[in-house]
């Protein structure tokens, strides 16, 4: 006995398959869309293997606080800071001598920490960080 088969095979529609892939691509597309990064650029030194003591002048330190701004252990002016900063700058030669010591307090807010580190690069100045670990450890 023959079994009658239908010819009951449909095709699904073309259009559905364009339309899954569309919007395929816009969710990928819509989340491997990346935000740039928002501050500054900046250039950080490099660490000397073994520093010269004996050639190696004090590098500049600054230390942020929420209200005041300490230059090499004197409080300075937010208005003065800078044309101090520069003049403290001026009479270093070497390259390896502009780096500045930023020690920035965790209450200072960013903005003032992105003037000030705006402010020392404007100078001549090469910023670098001083972790709160490192601090501690200089101290004790």
């Amino acid at each position: 006995m023959k079994l009658r088969r239908n010819k009951l095979l449909v095709e699904p529609p073309a259009g559905a398959s364009s339309d899954i892939a569309f919007i395929l691509i816009i969710f990928f597309l819509v989340c491997a869309s990346v935000q740039p990064e928002q501050g500054r650029p900046q250039e950080i030194p490099k660490s000397e293997e073994e520093p010269d003591k004996k050639n190696q002048s004090q590098n500049p330190e600054v230390e942020l606080t929420r209200t005041a701004v300490i230059l090499n252990g004197d409080p300075v002016p937010n208005k003065s800071f800078a044309p101090r900063l520069a003049s403290v700058l001026a009479r270093k030669e070497r390259k390896e001598d502009k780096v500045v010591v930023l020690k920035s307090r965790k209450d200072v807010p960013y903005e003032r920490w992105i003037n000030i580190t705006g402010l020392i690069e404007q100078a001549g100045g090469i910023v670098t960080l001083q972790l709160e670990e490192e601090q501690a450890h200089i101290v004790n």
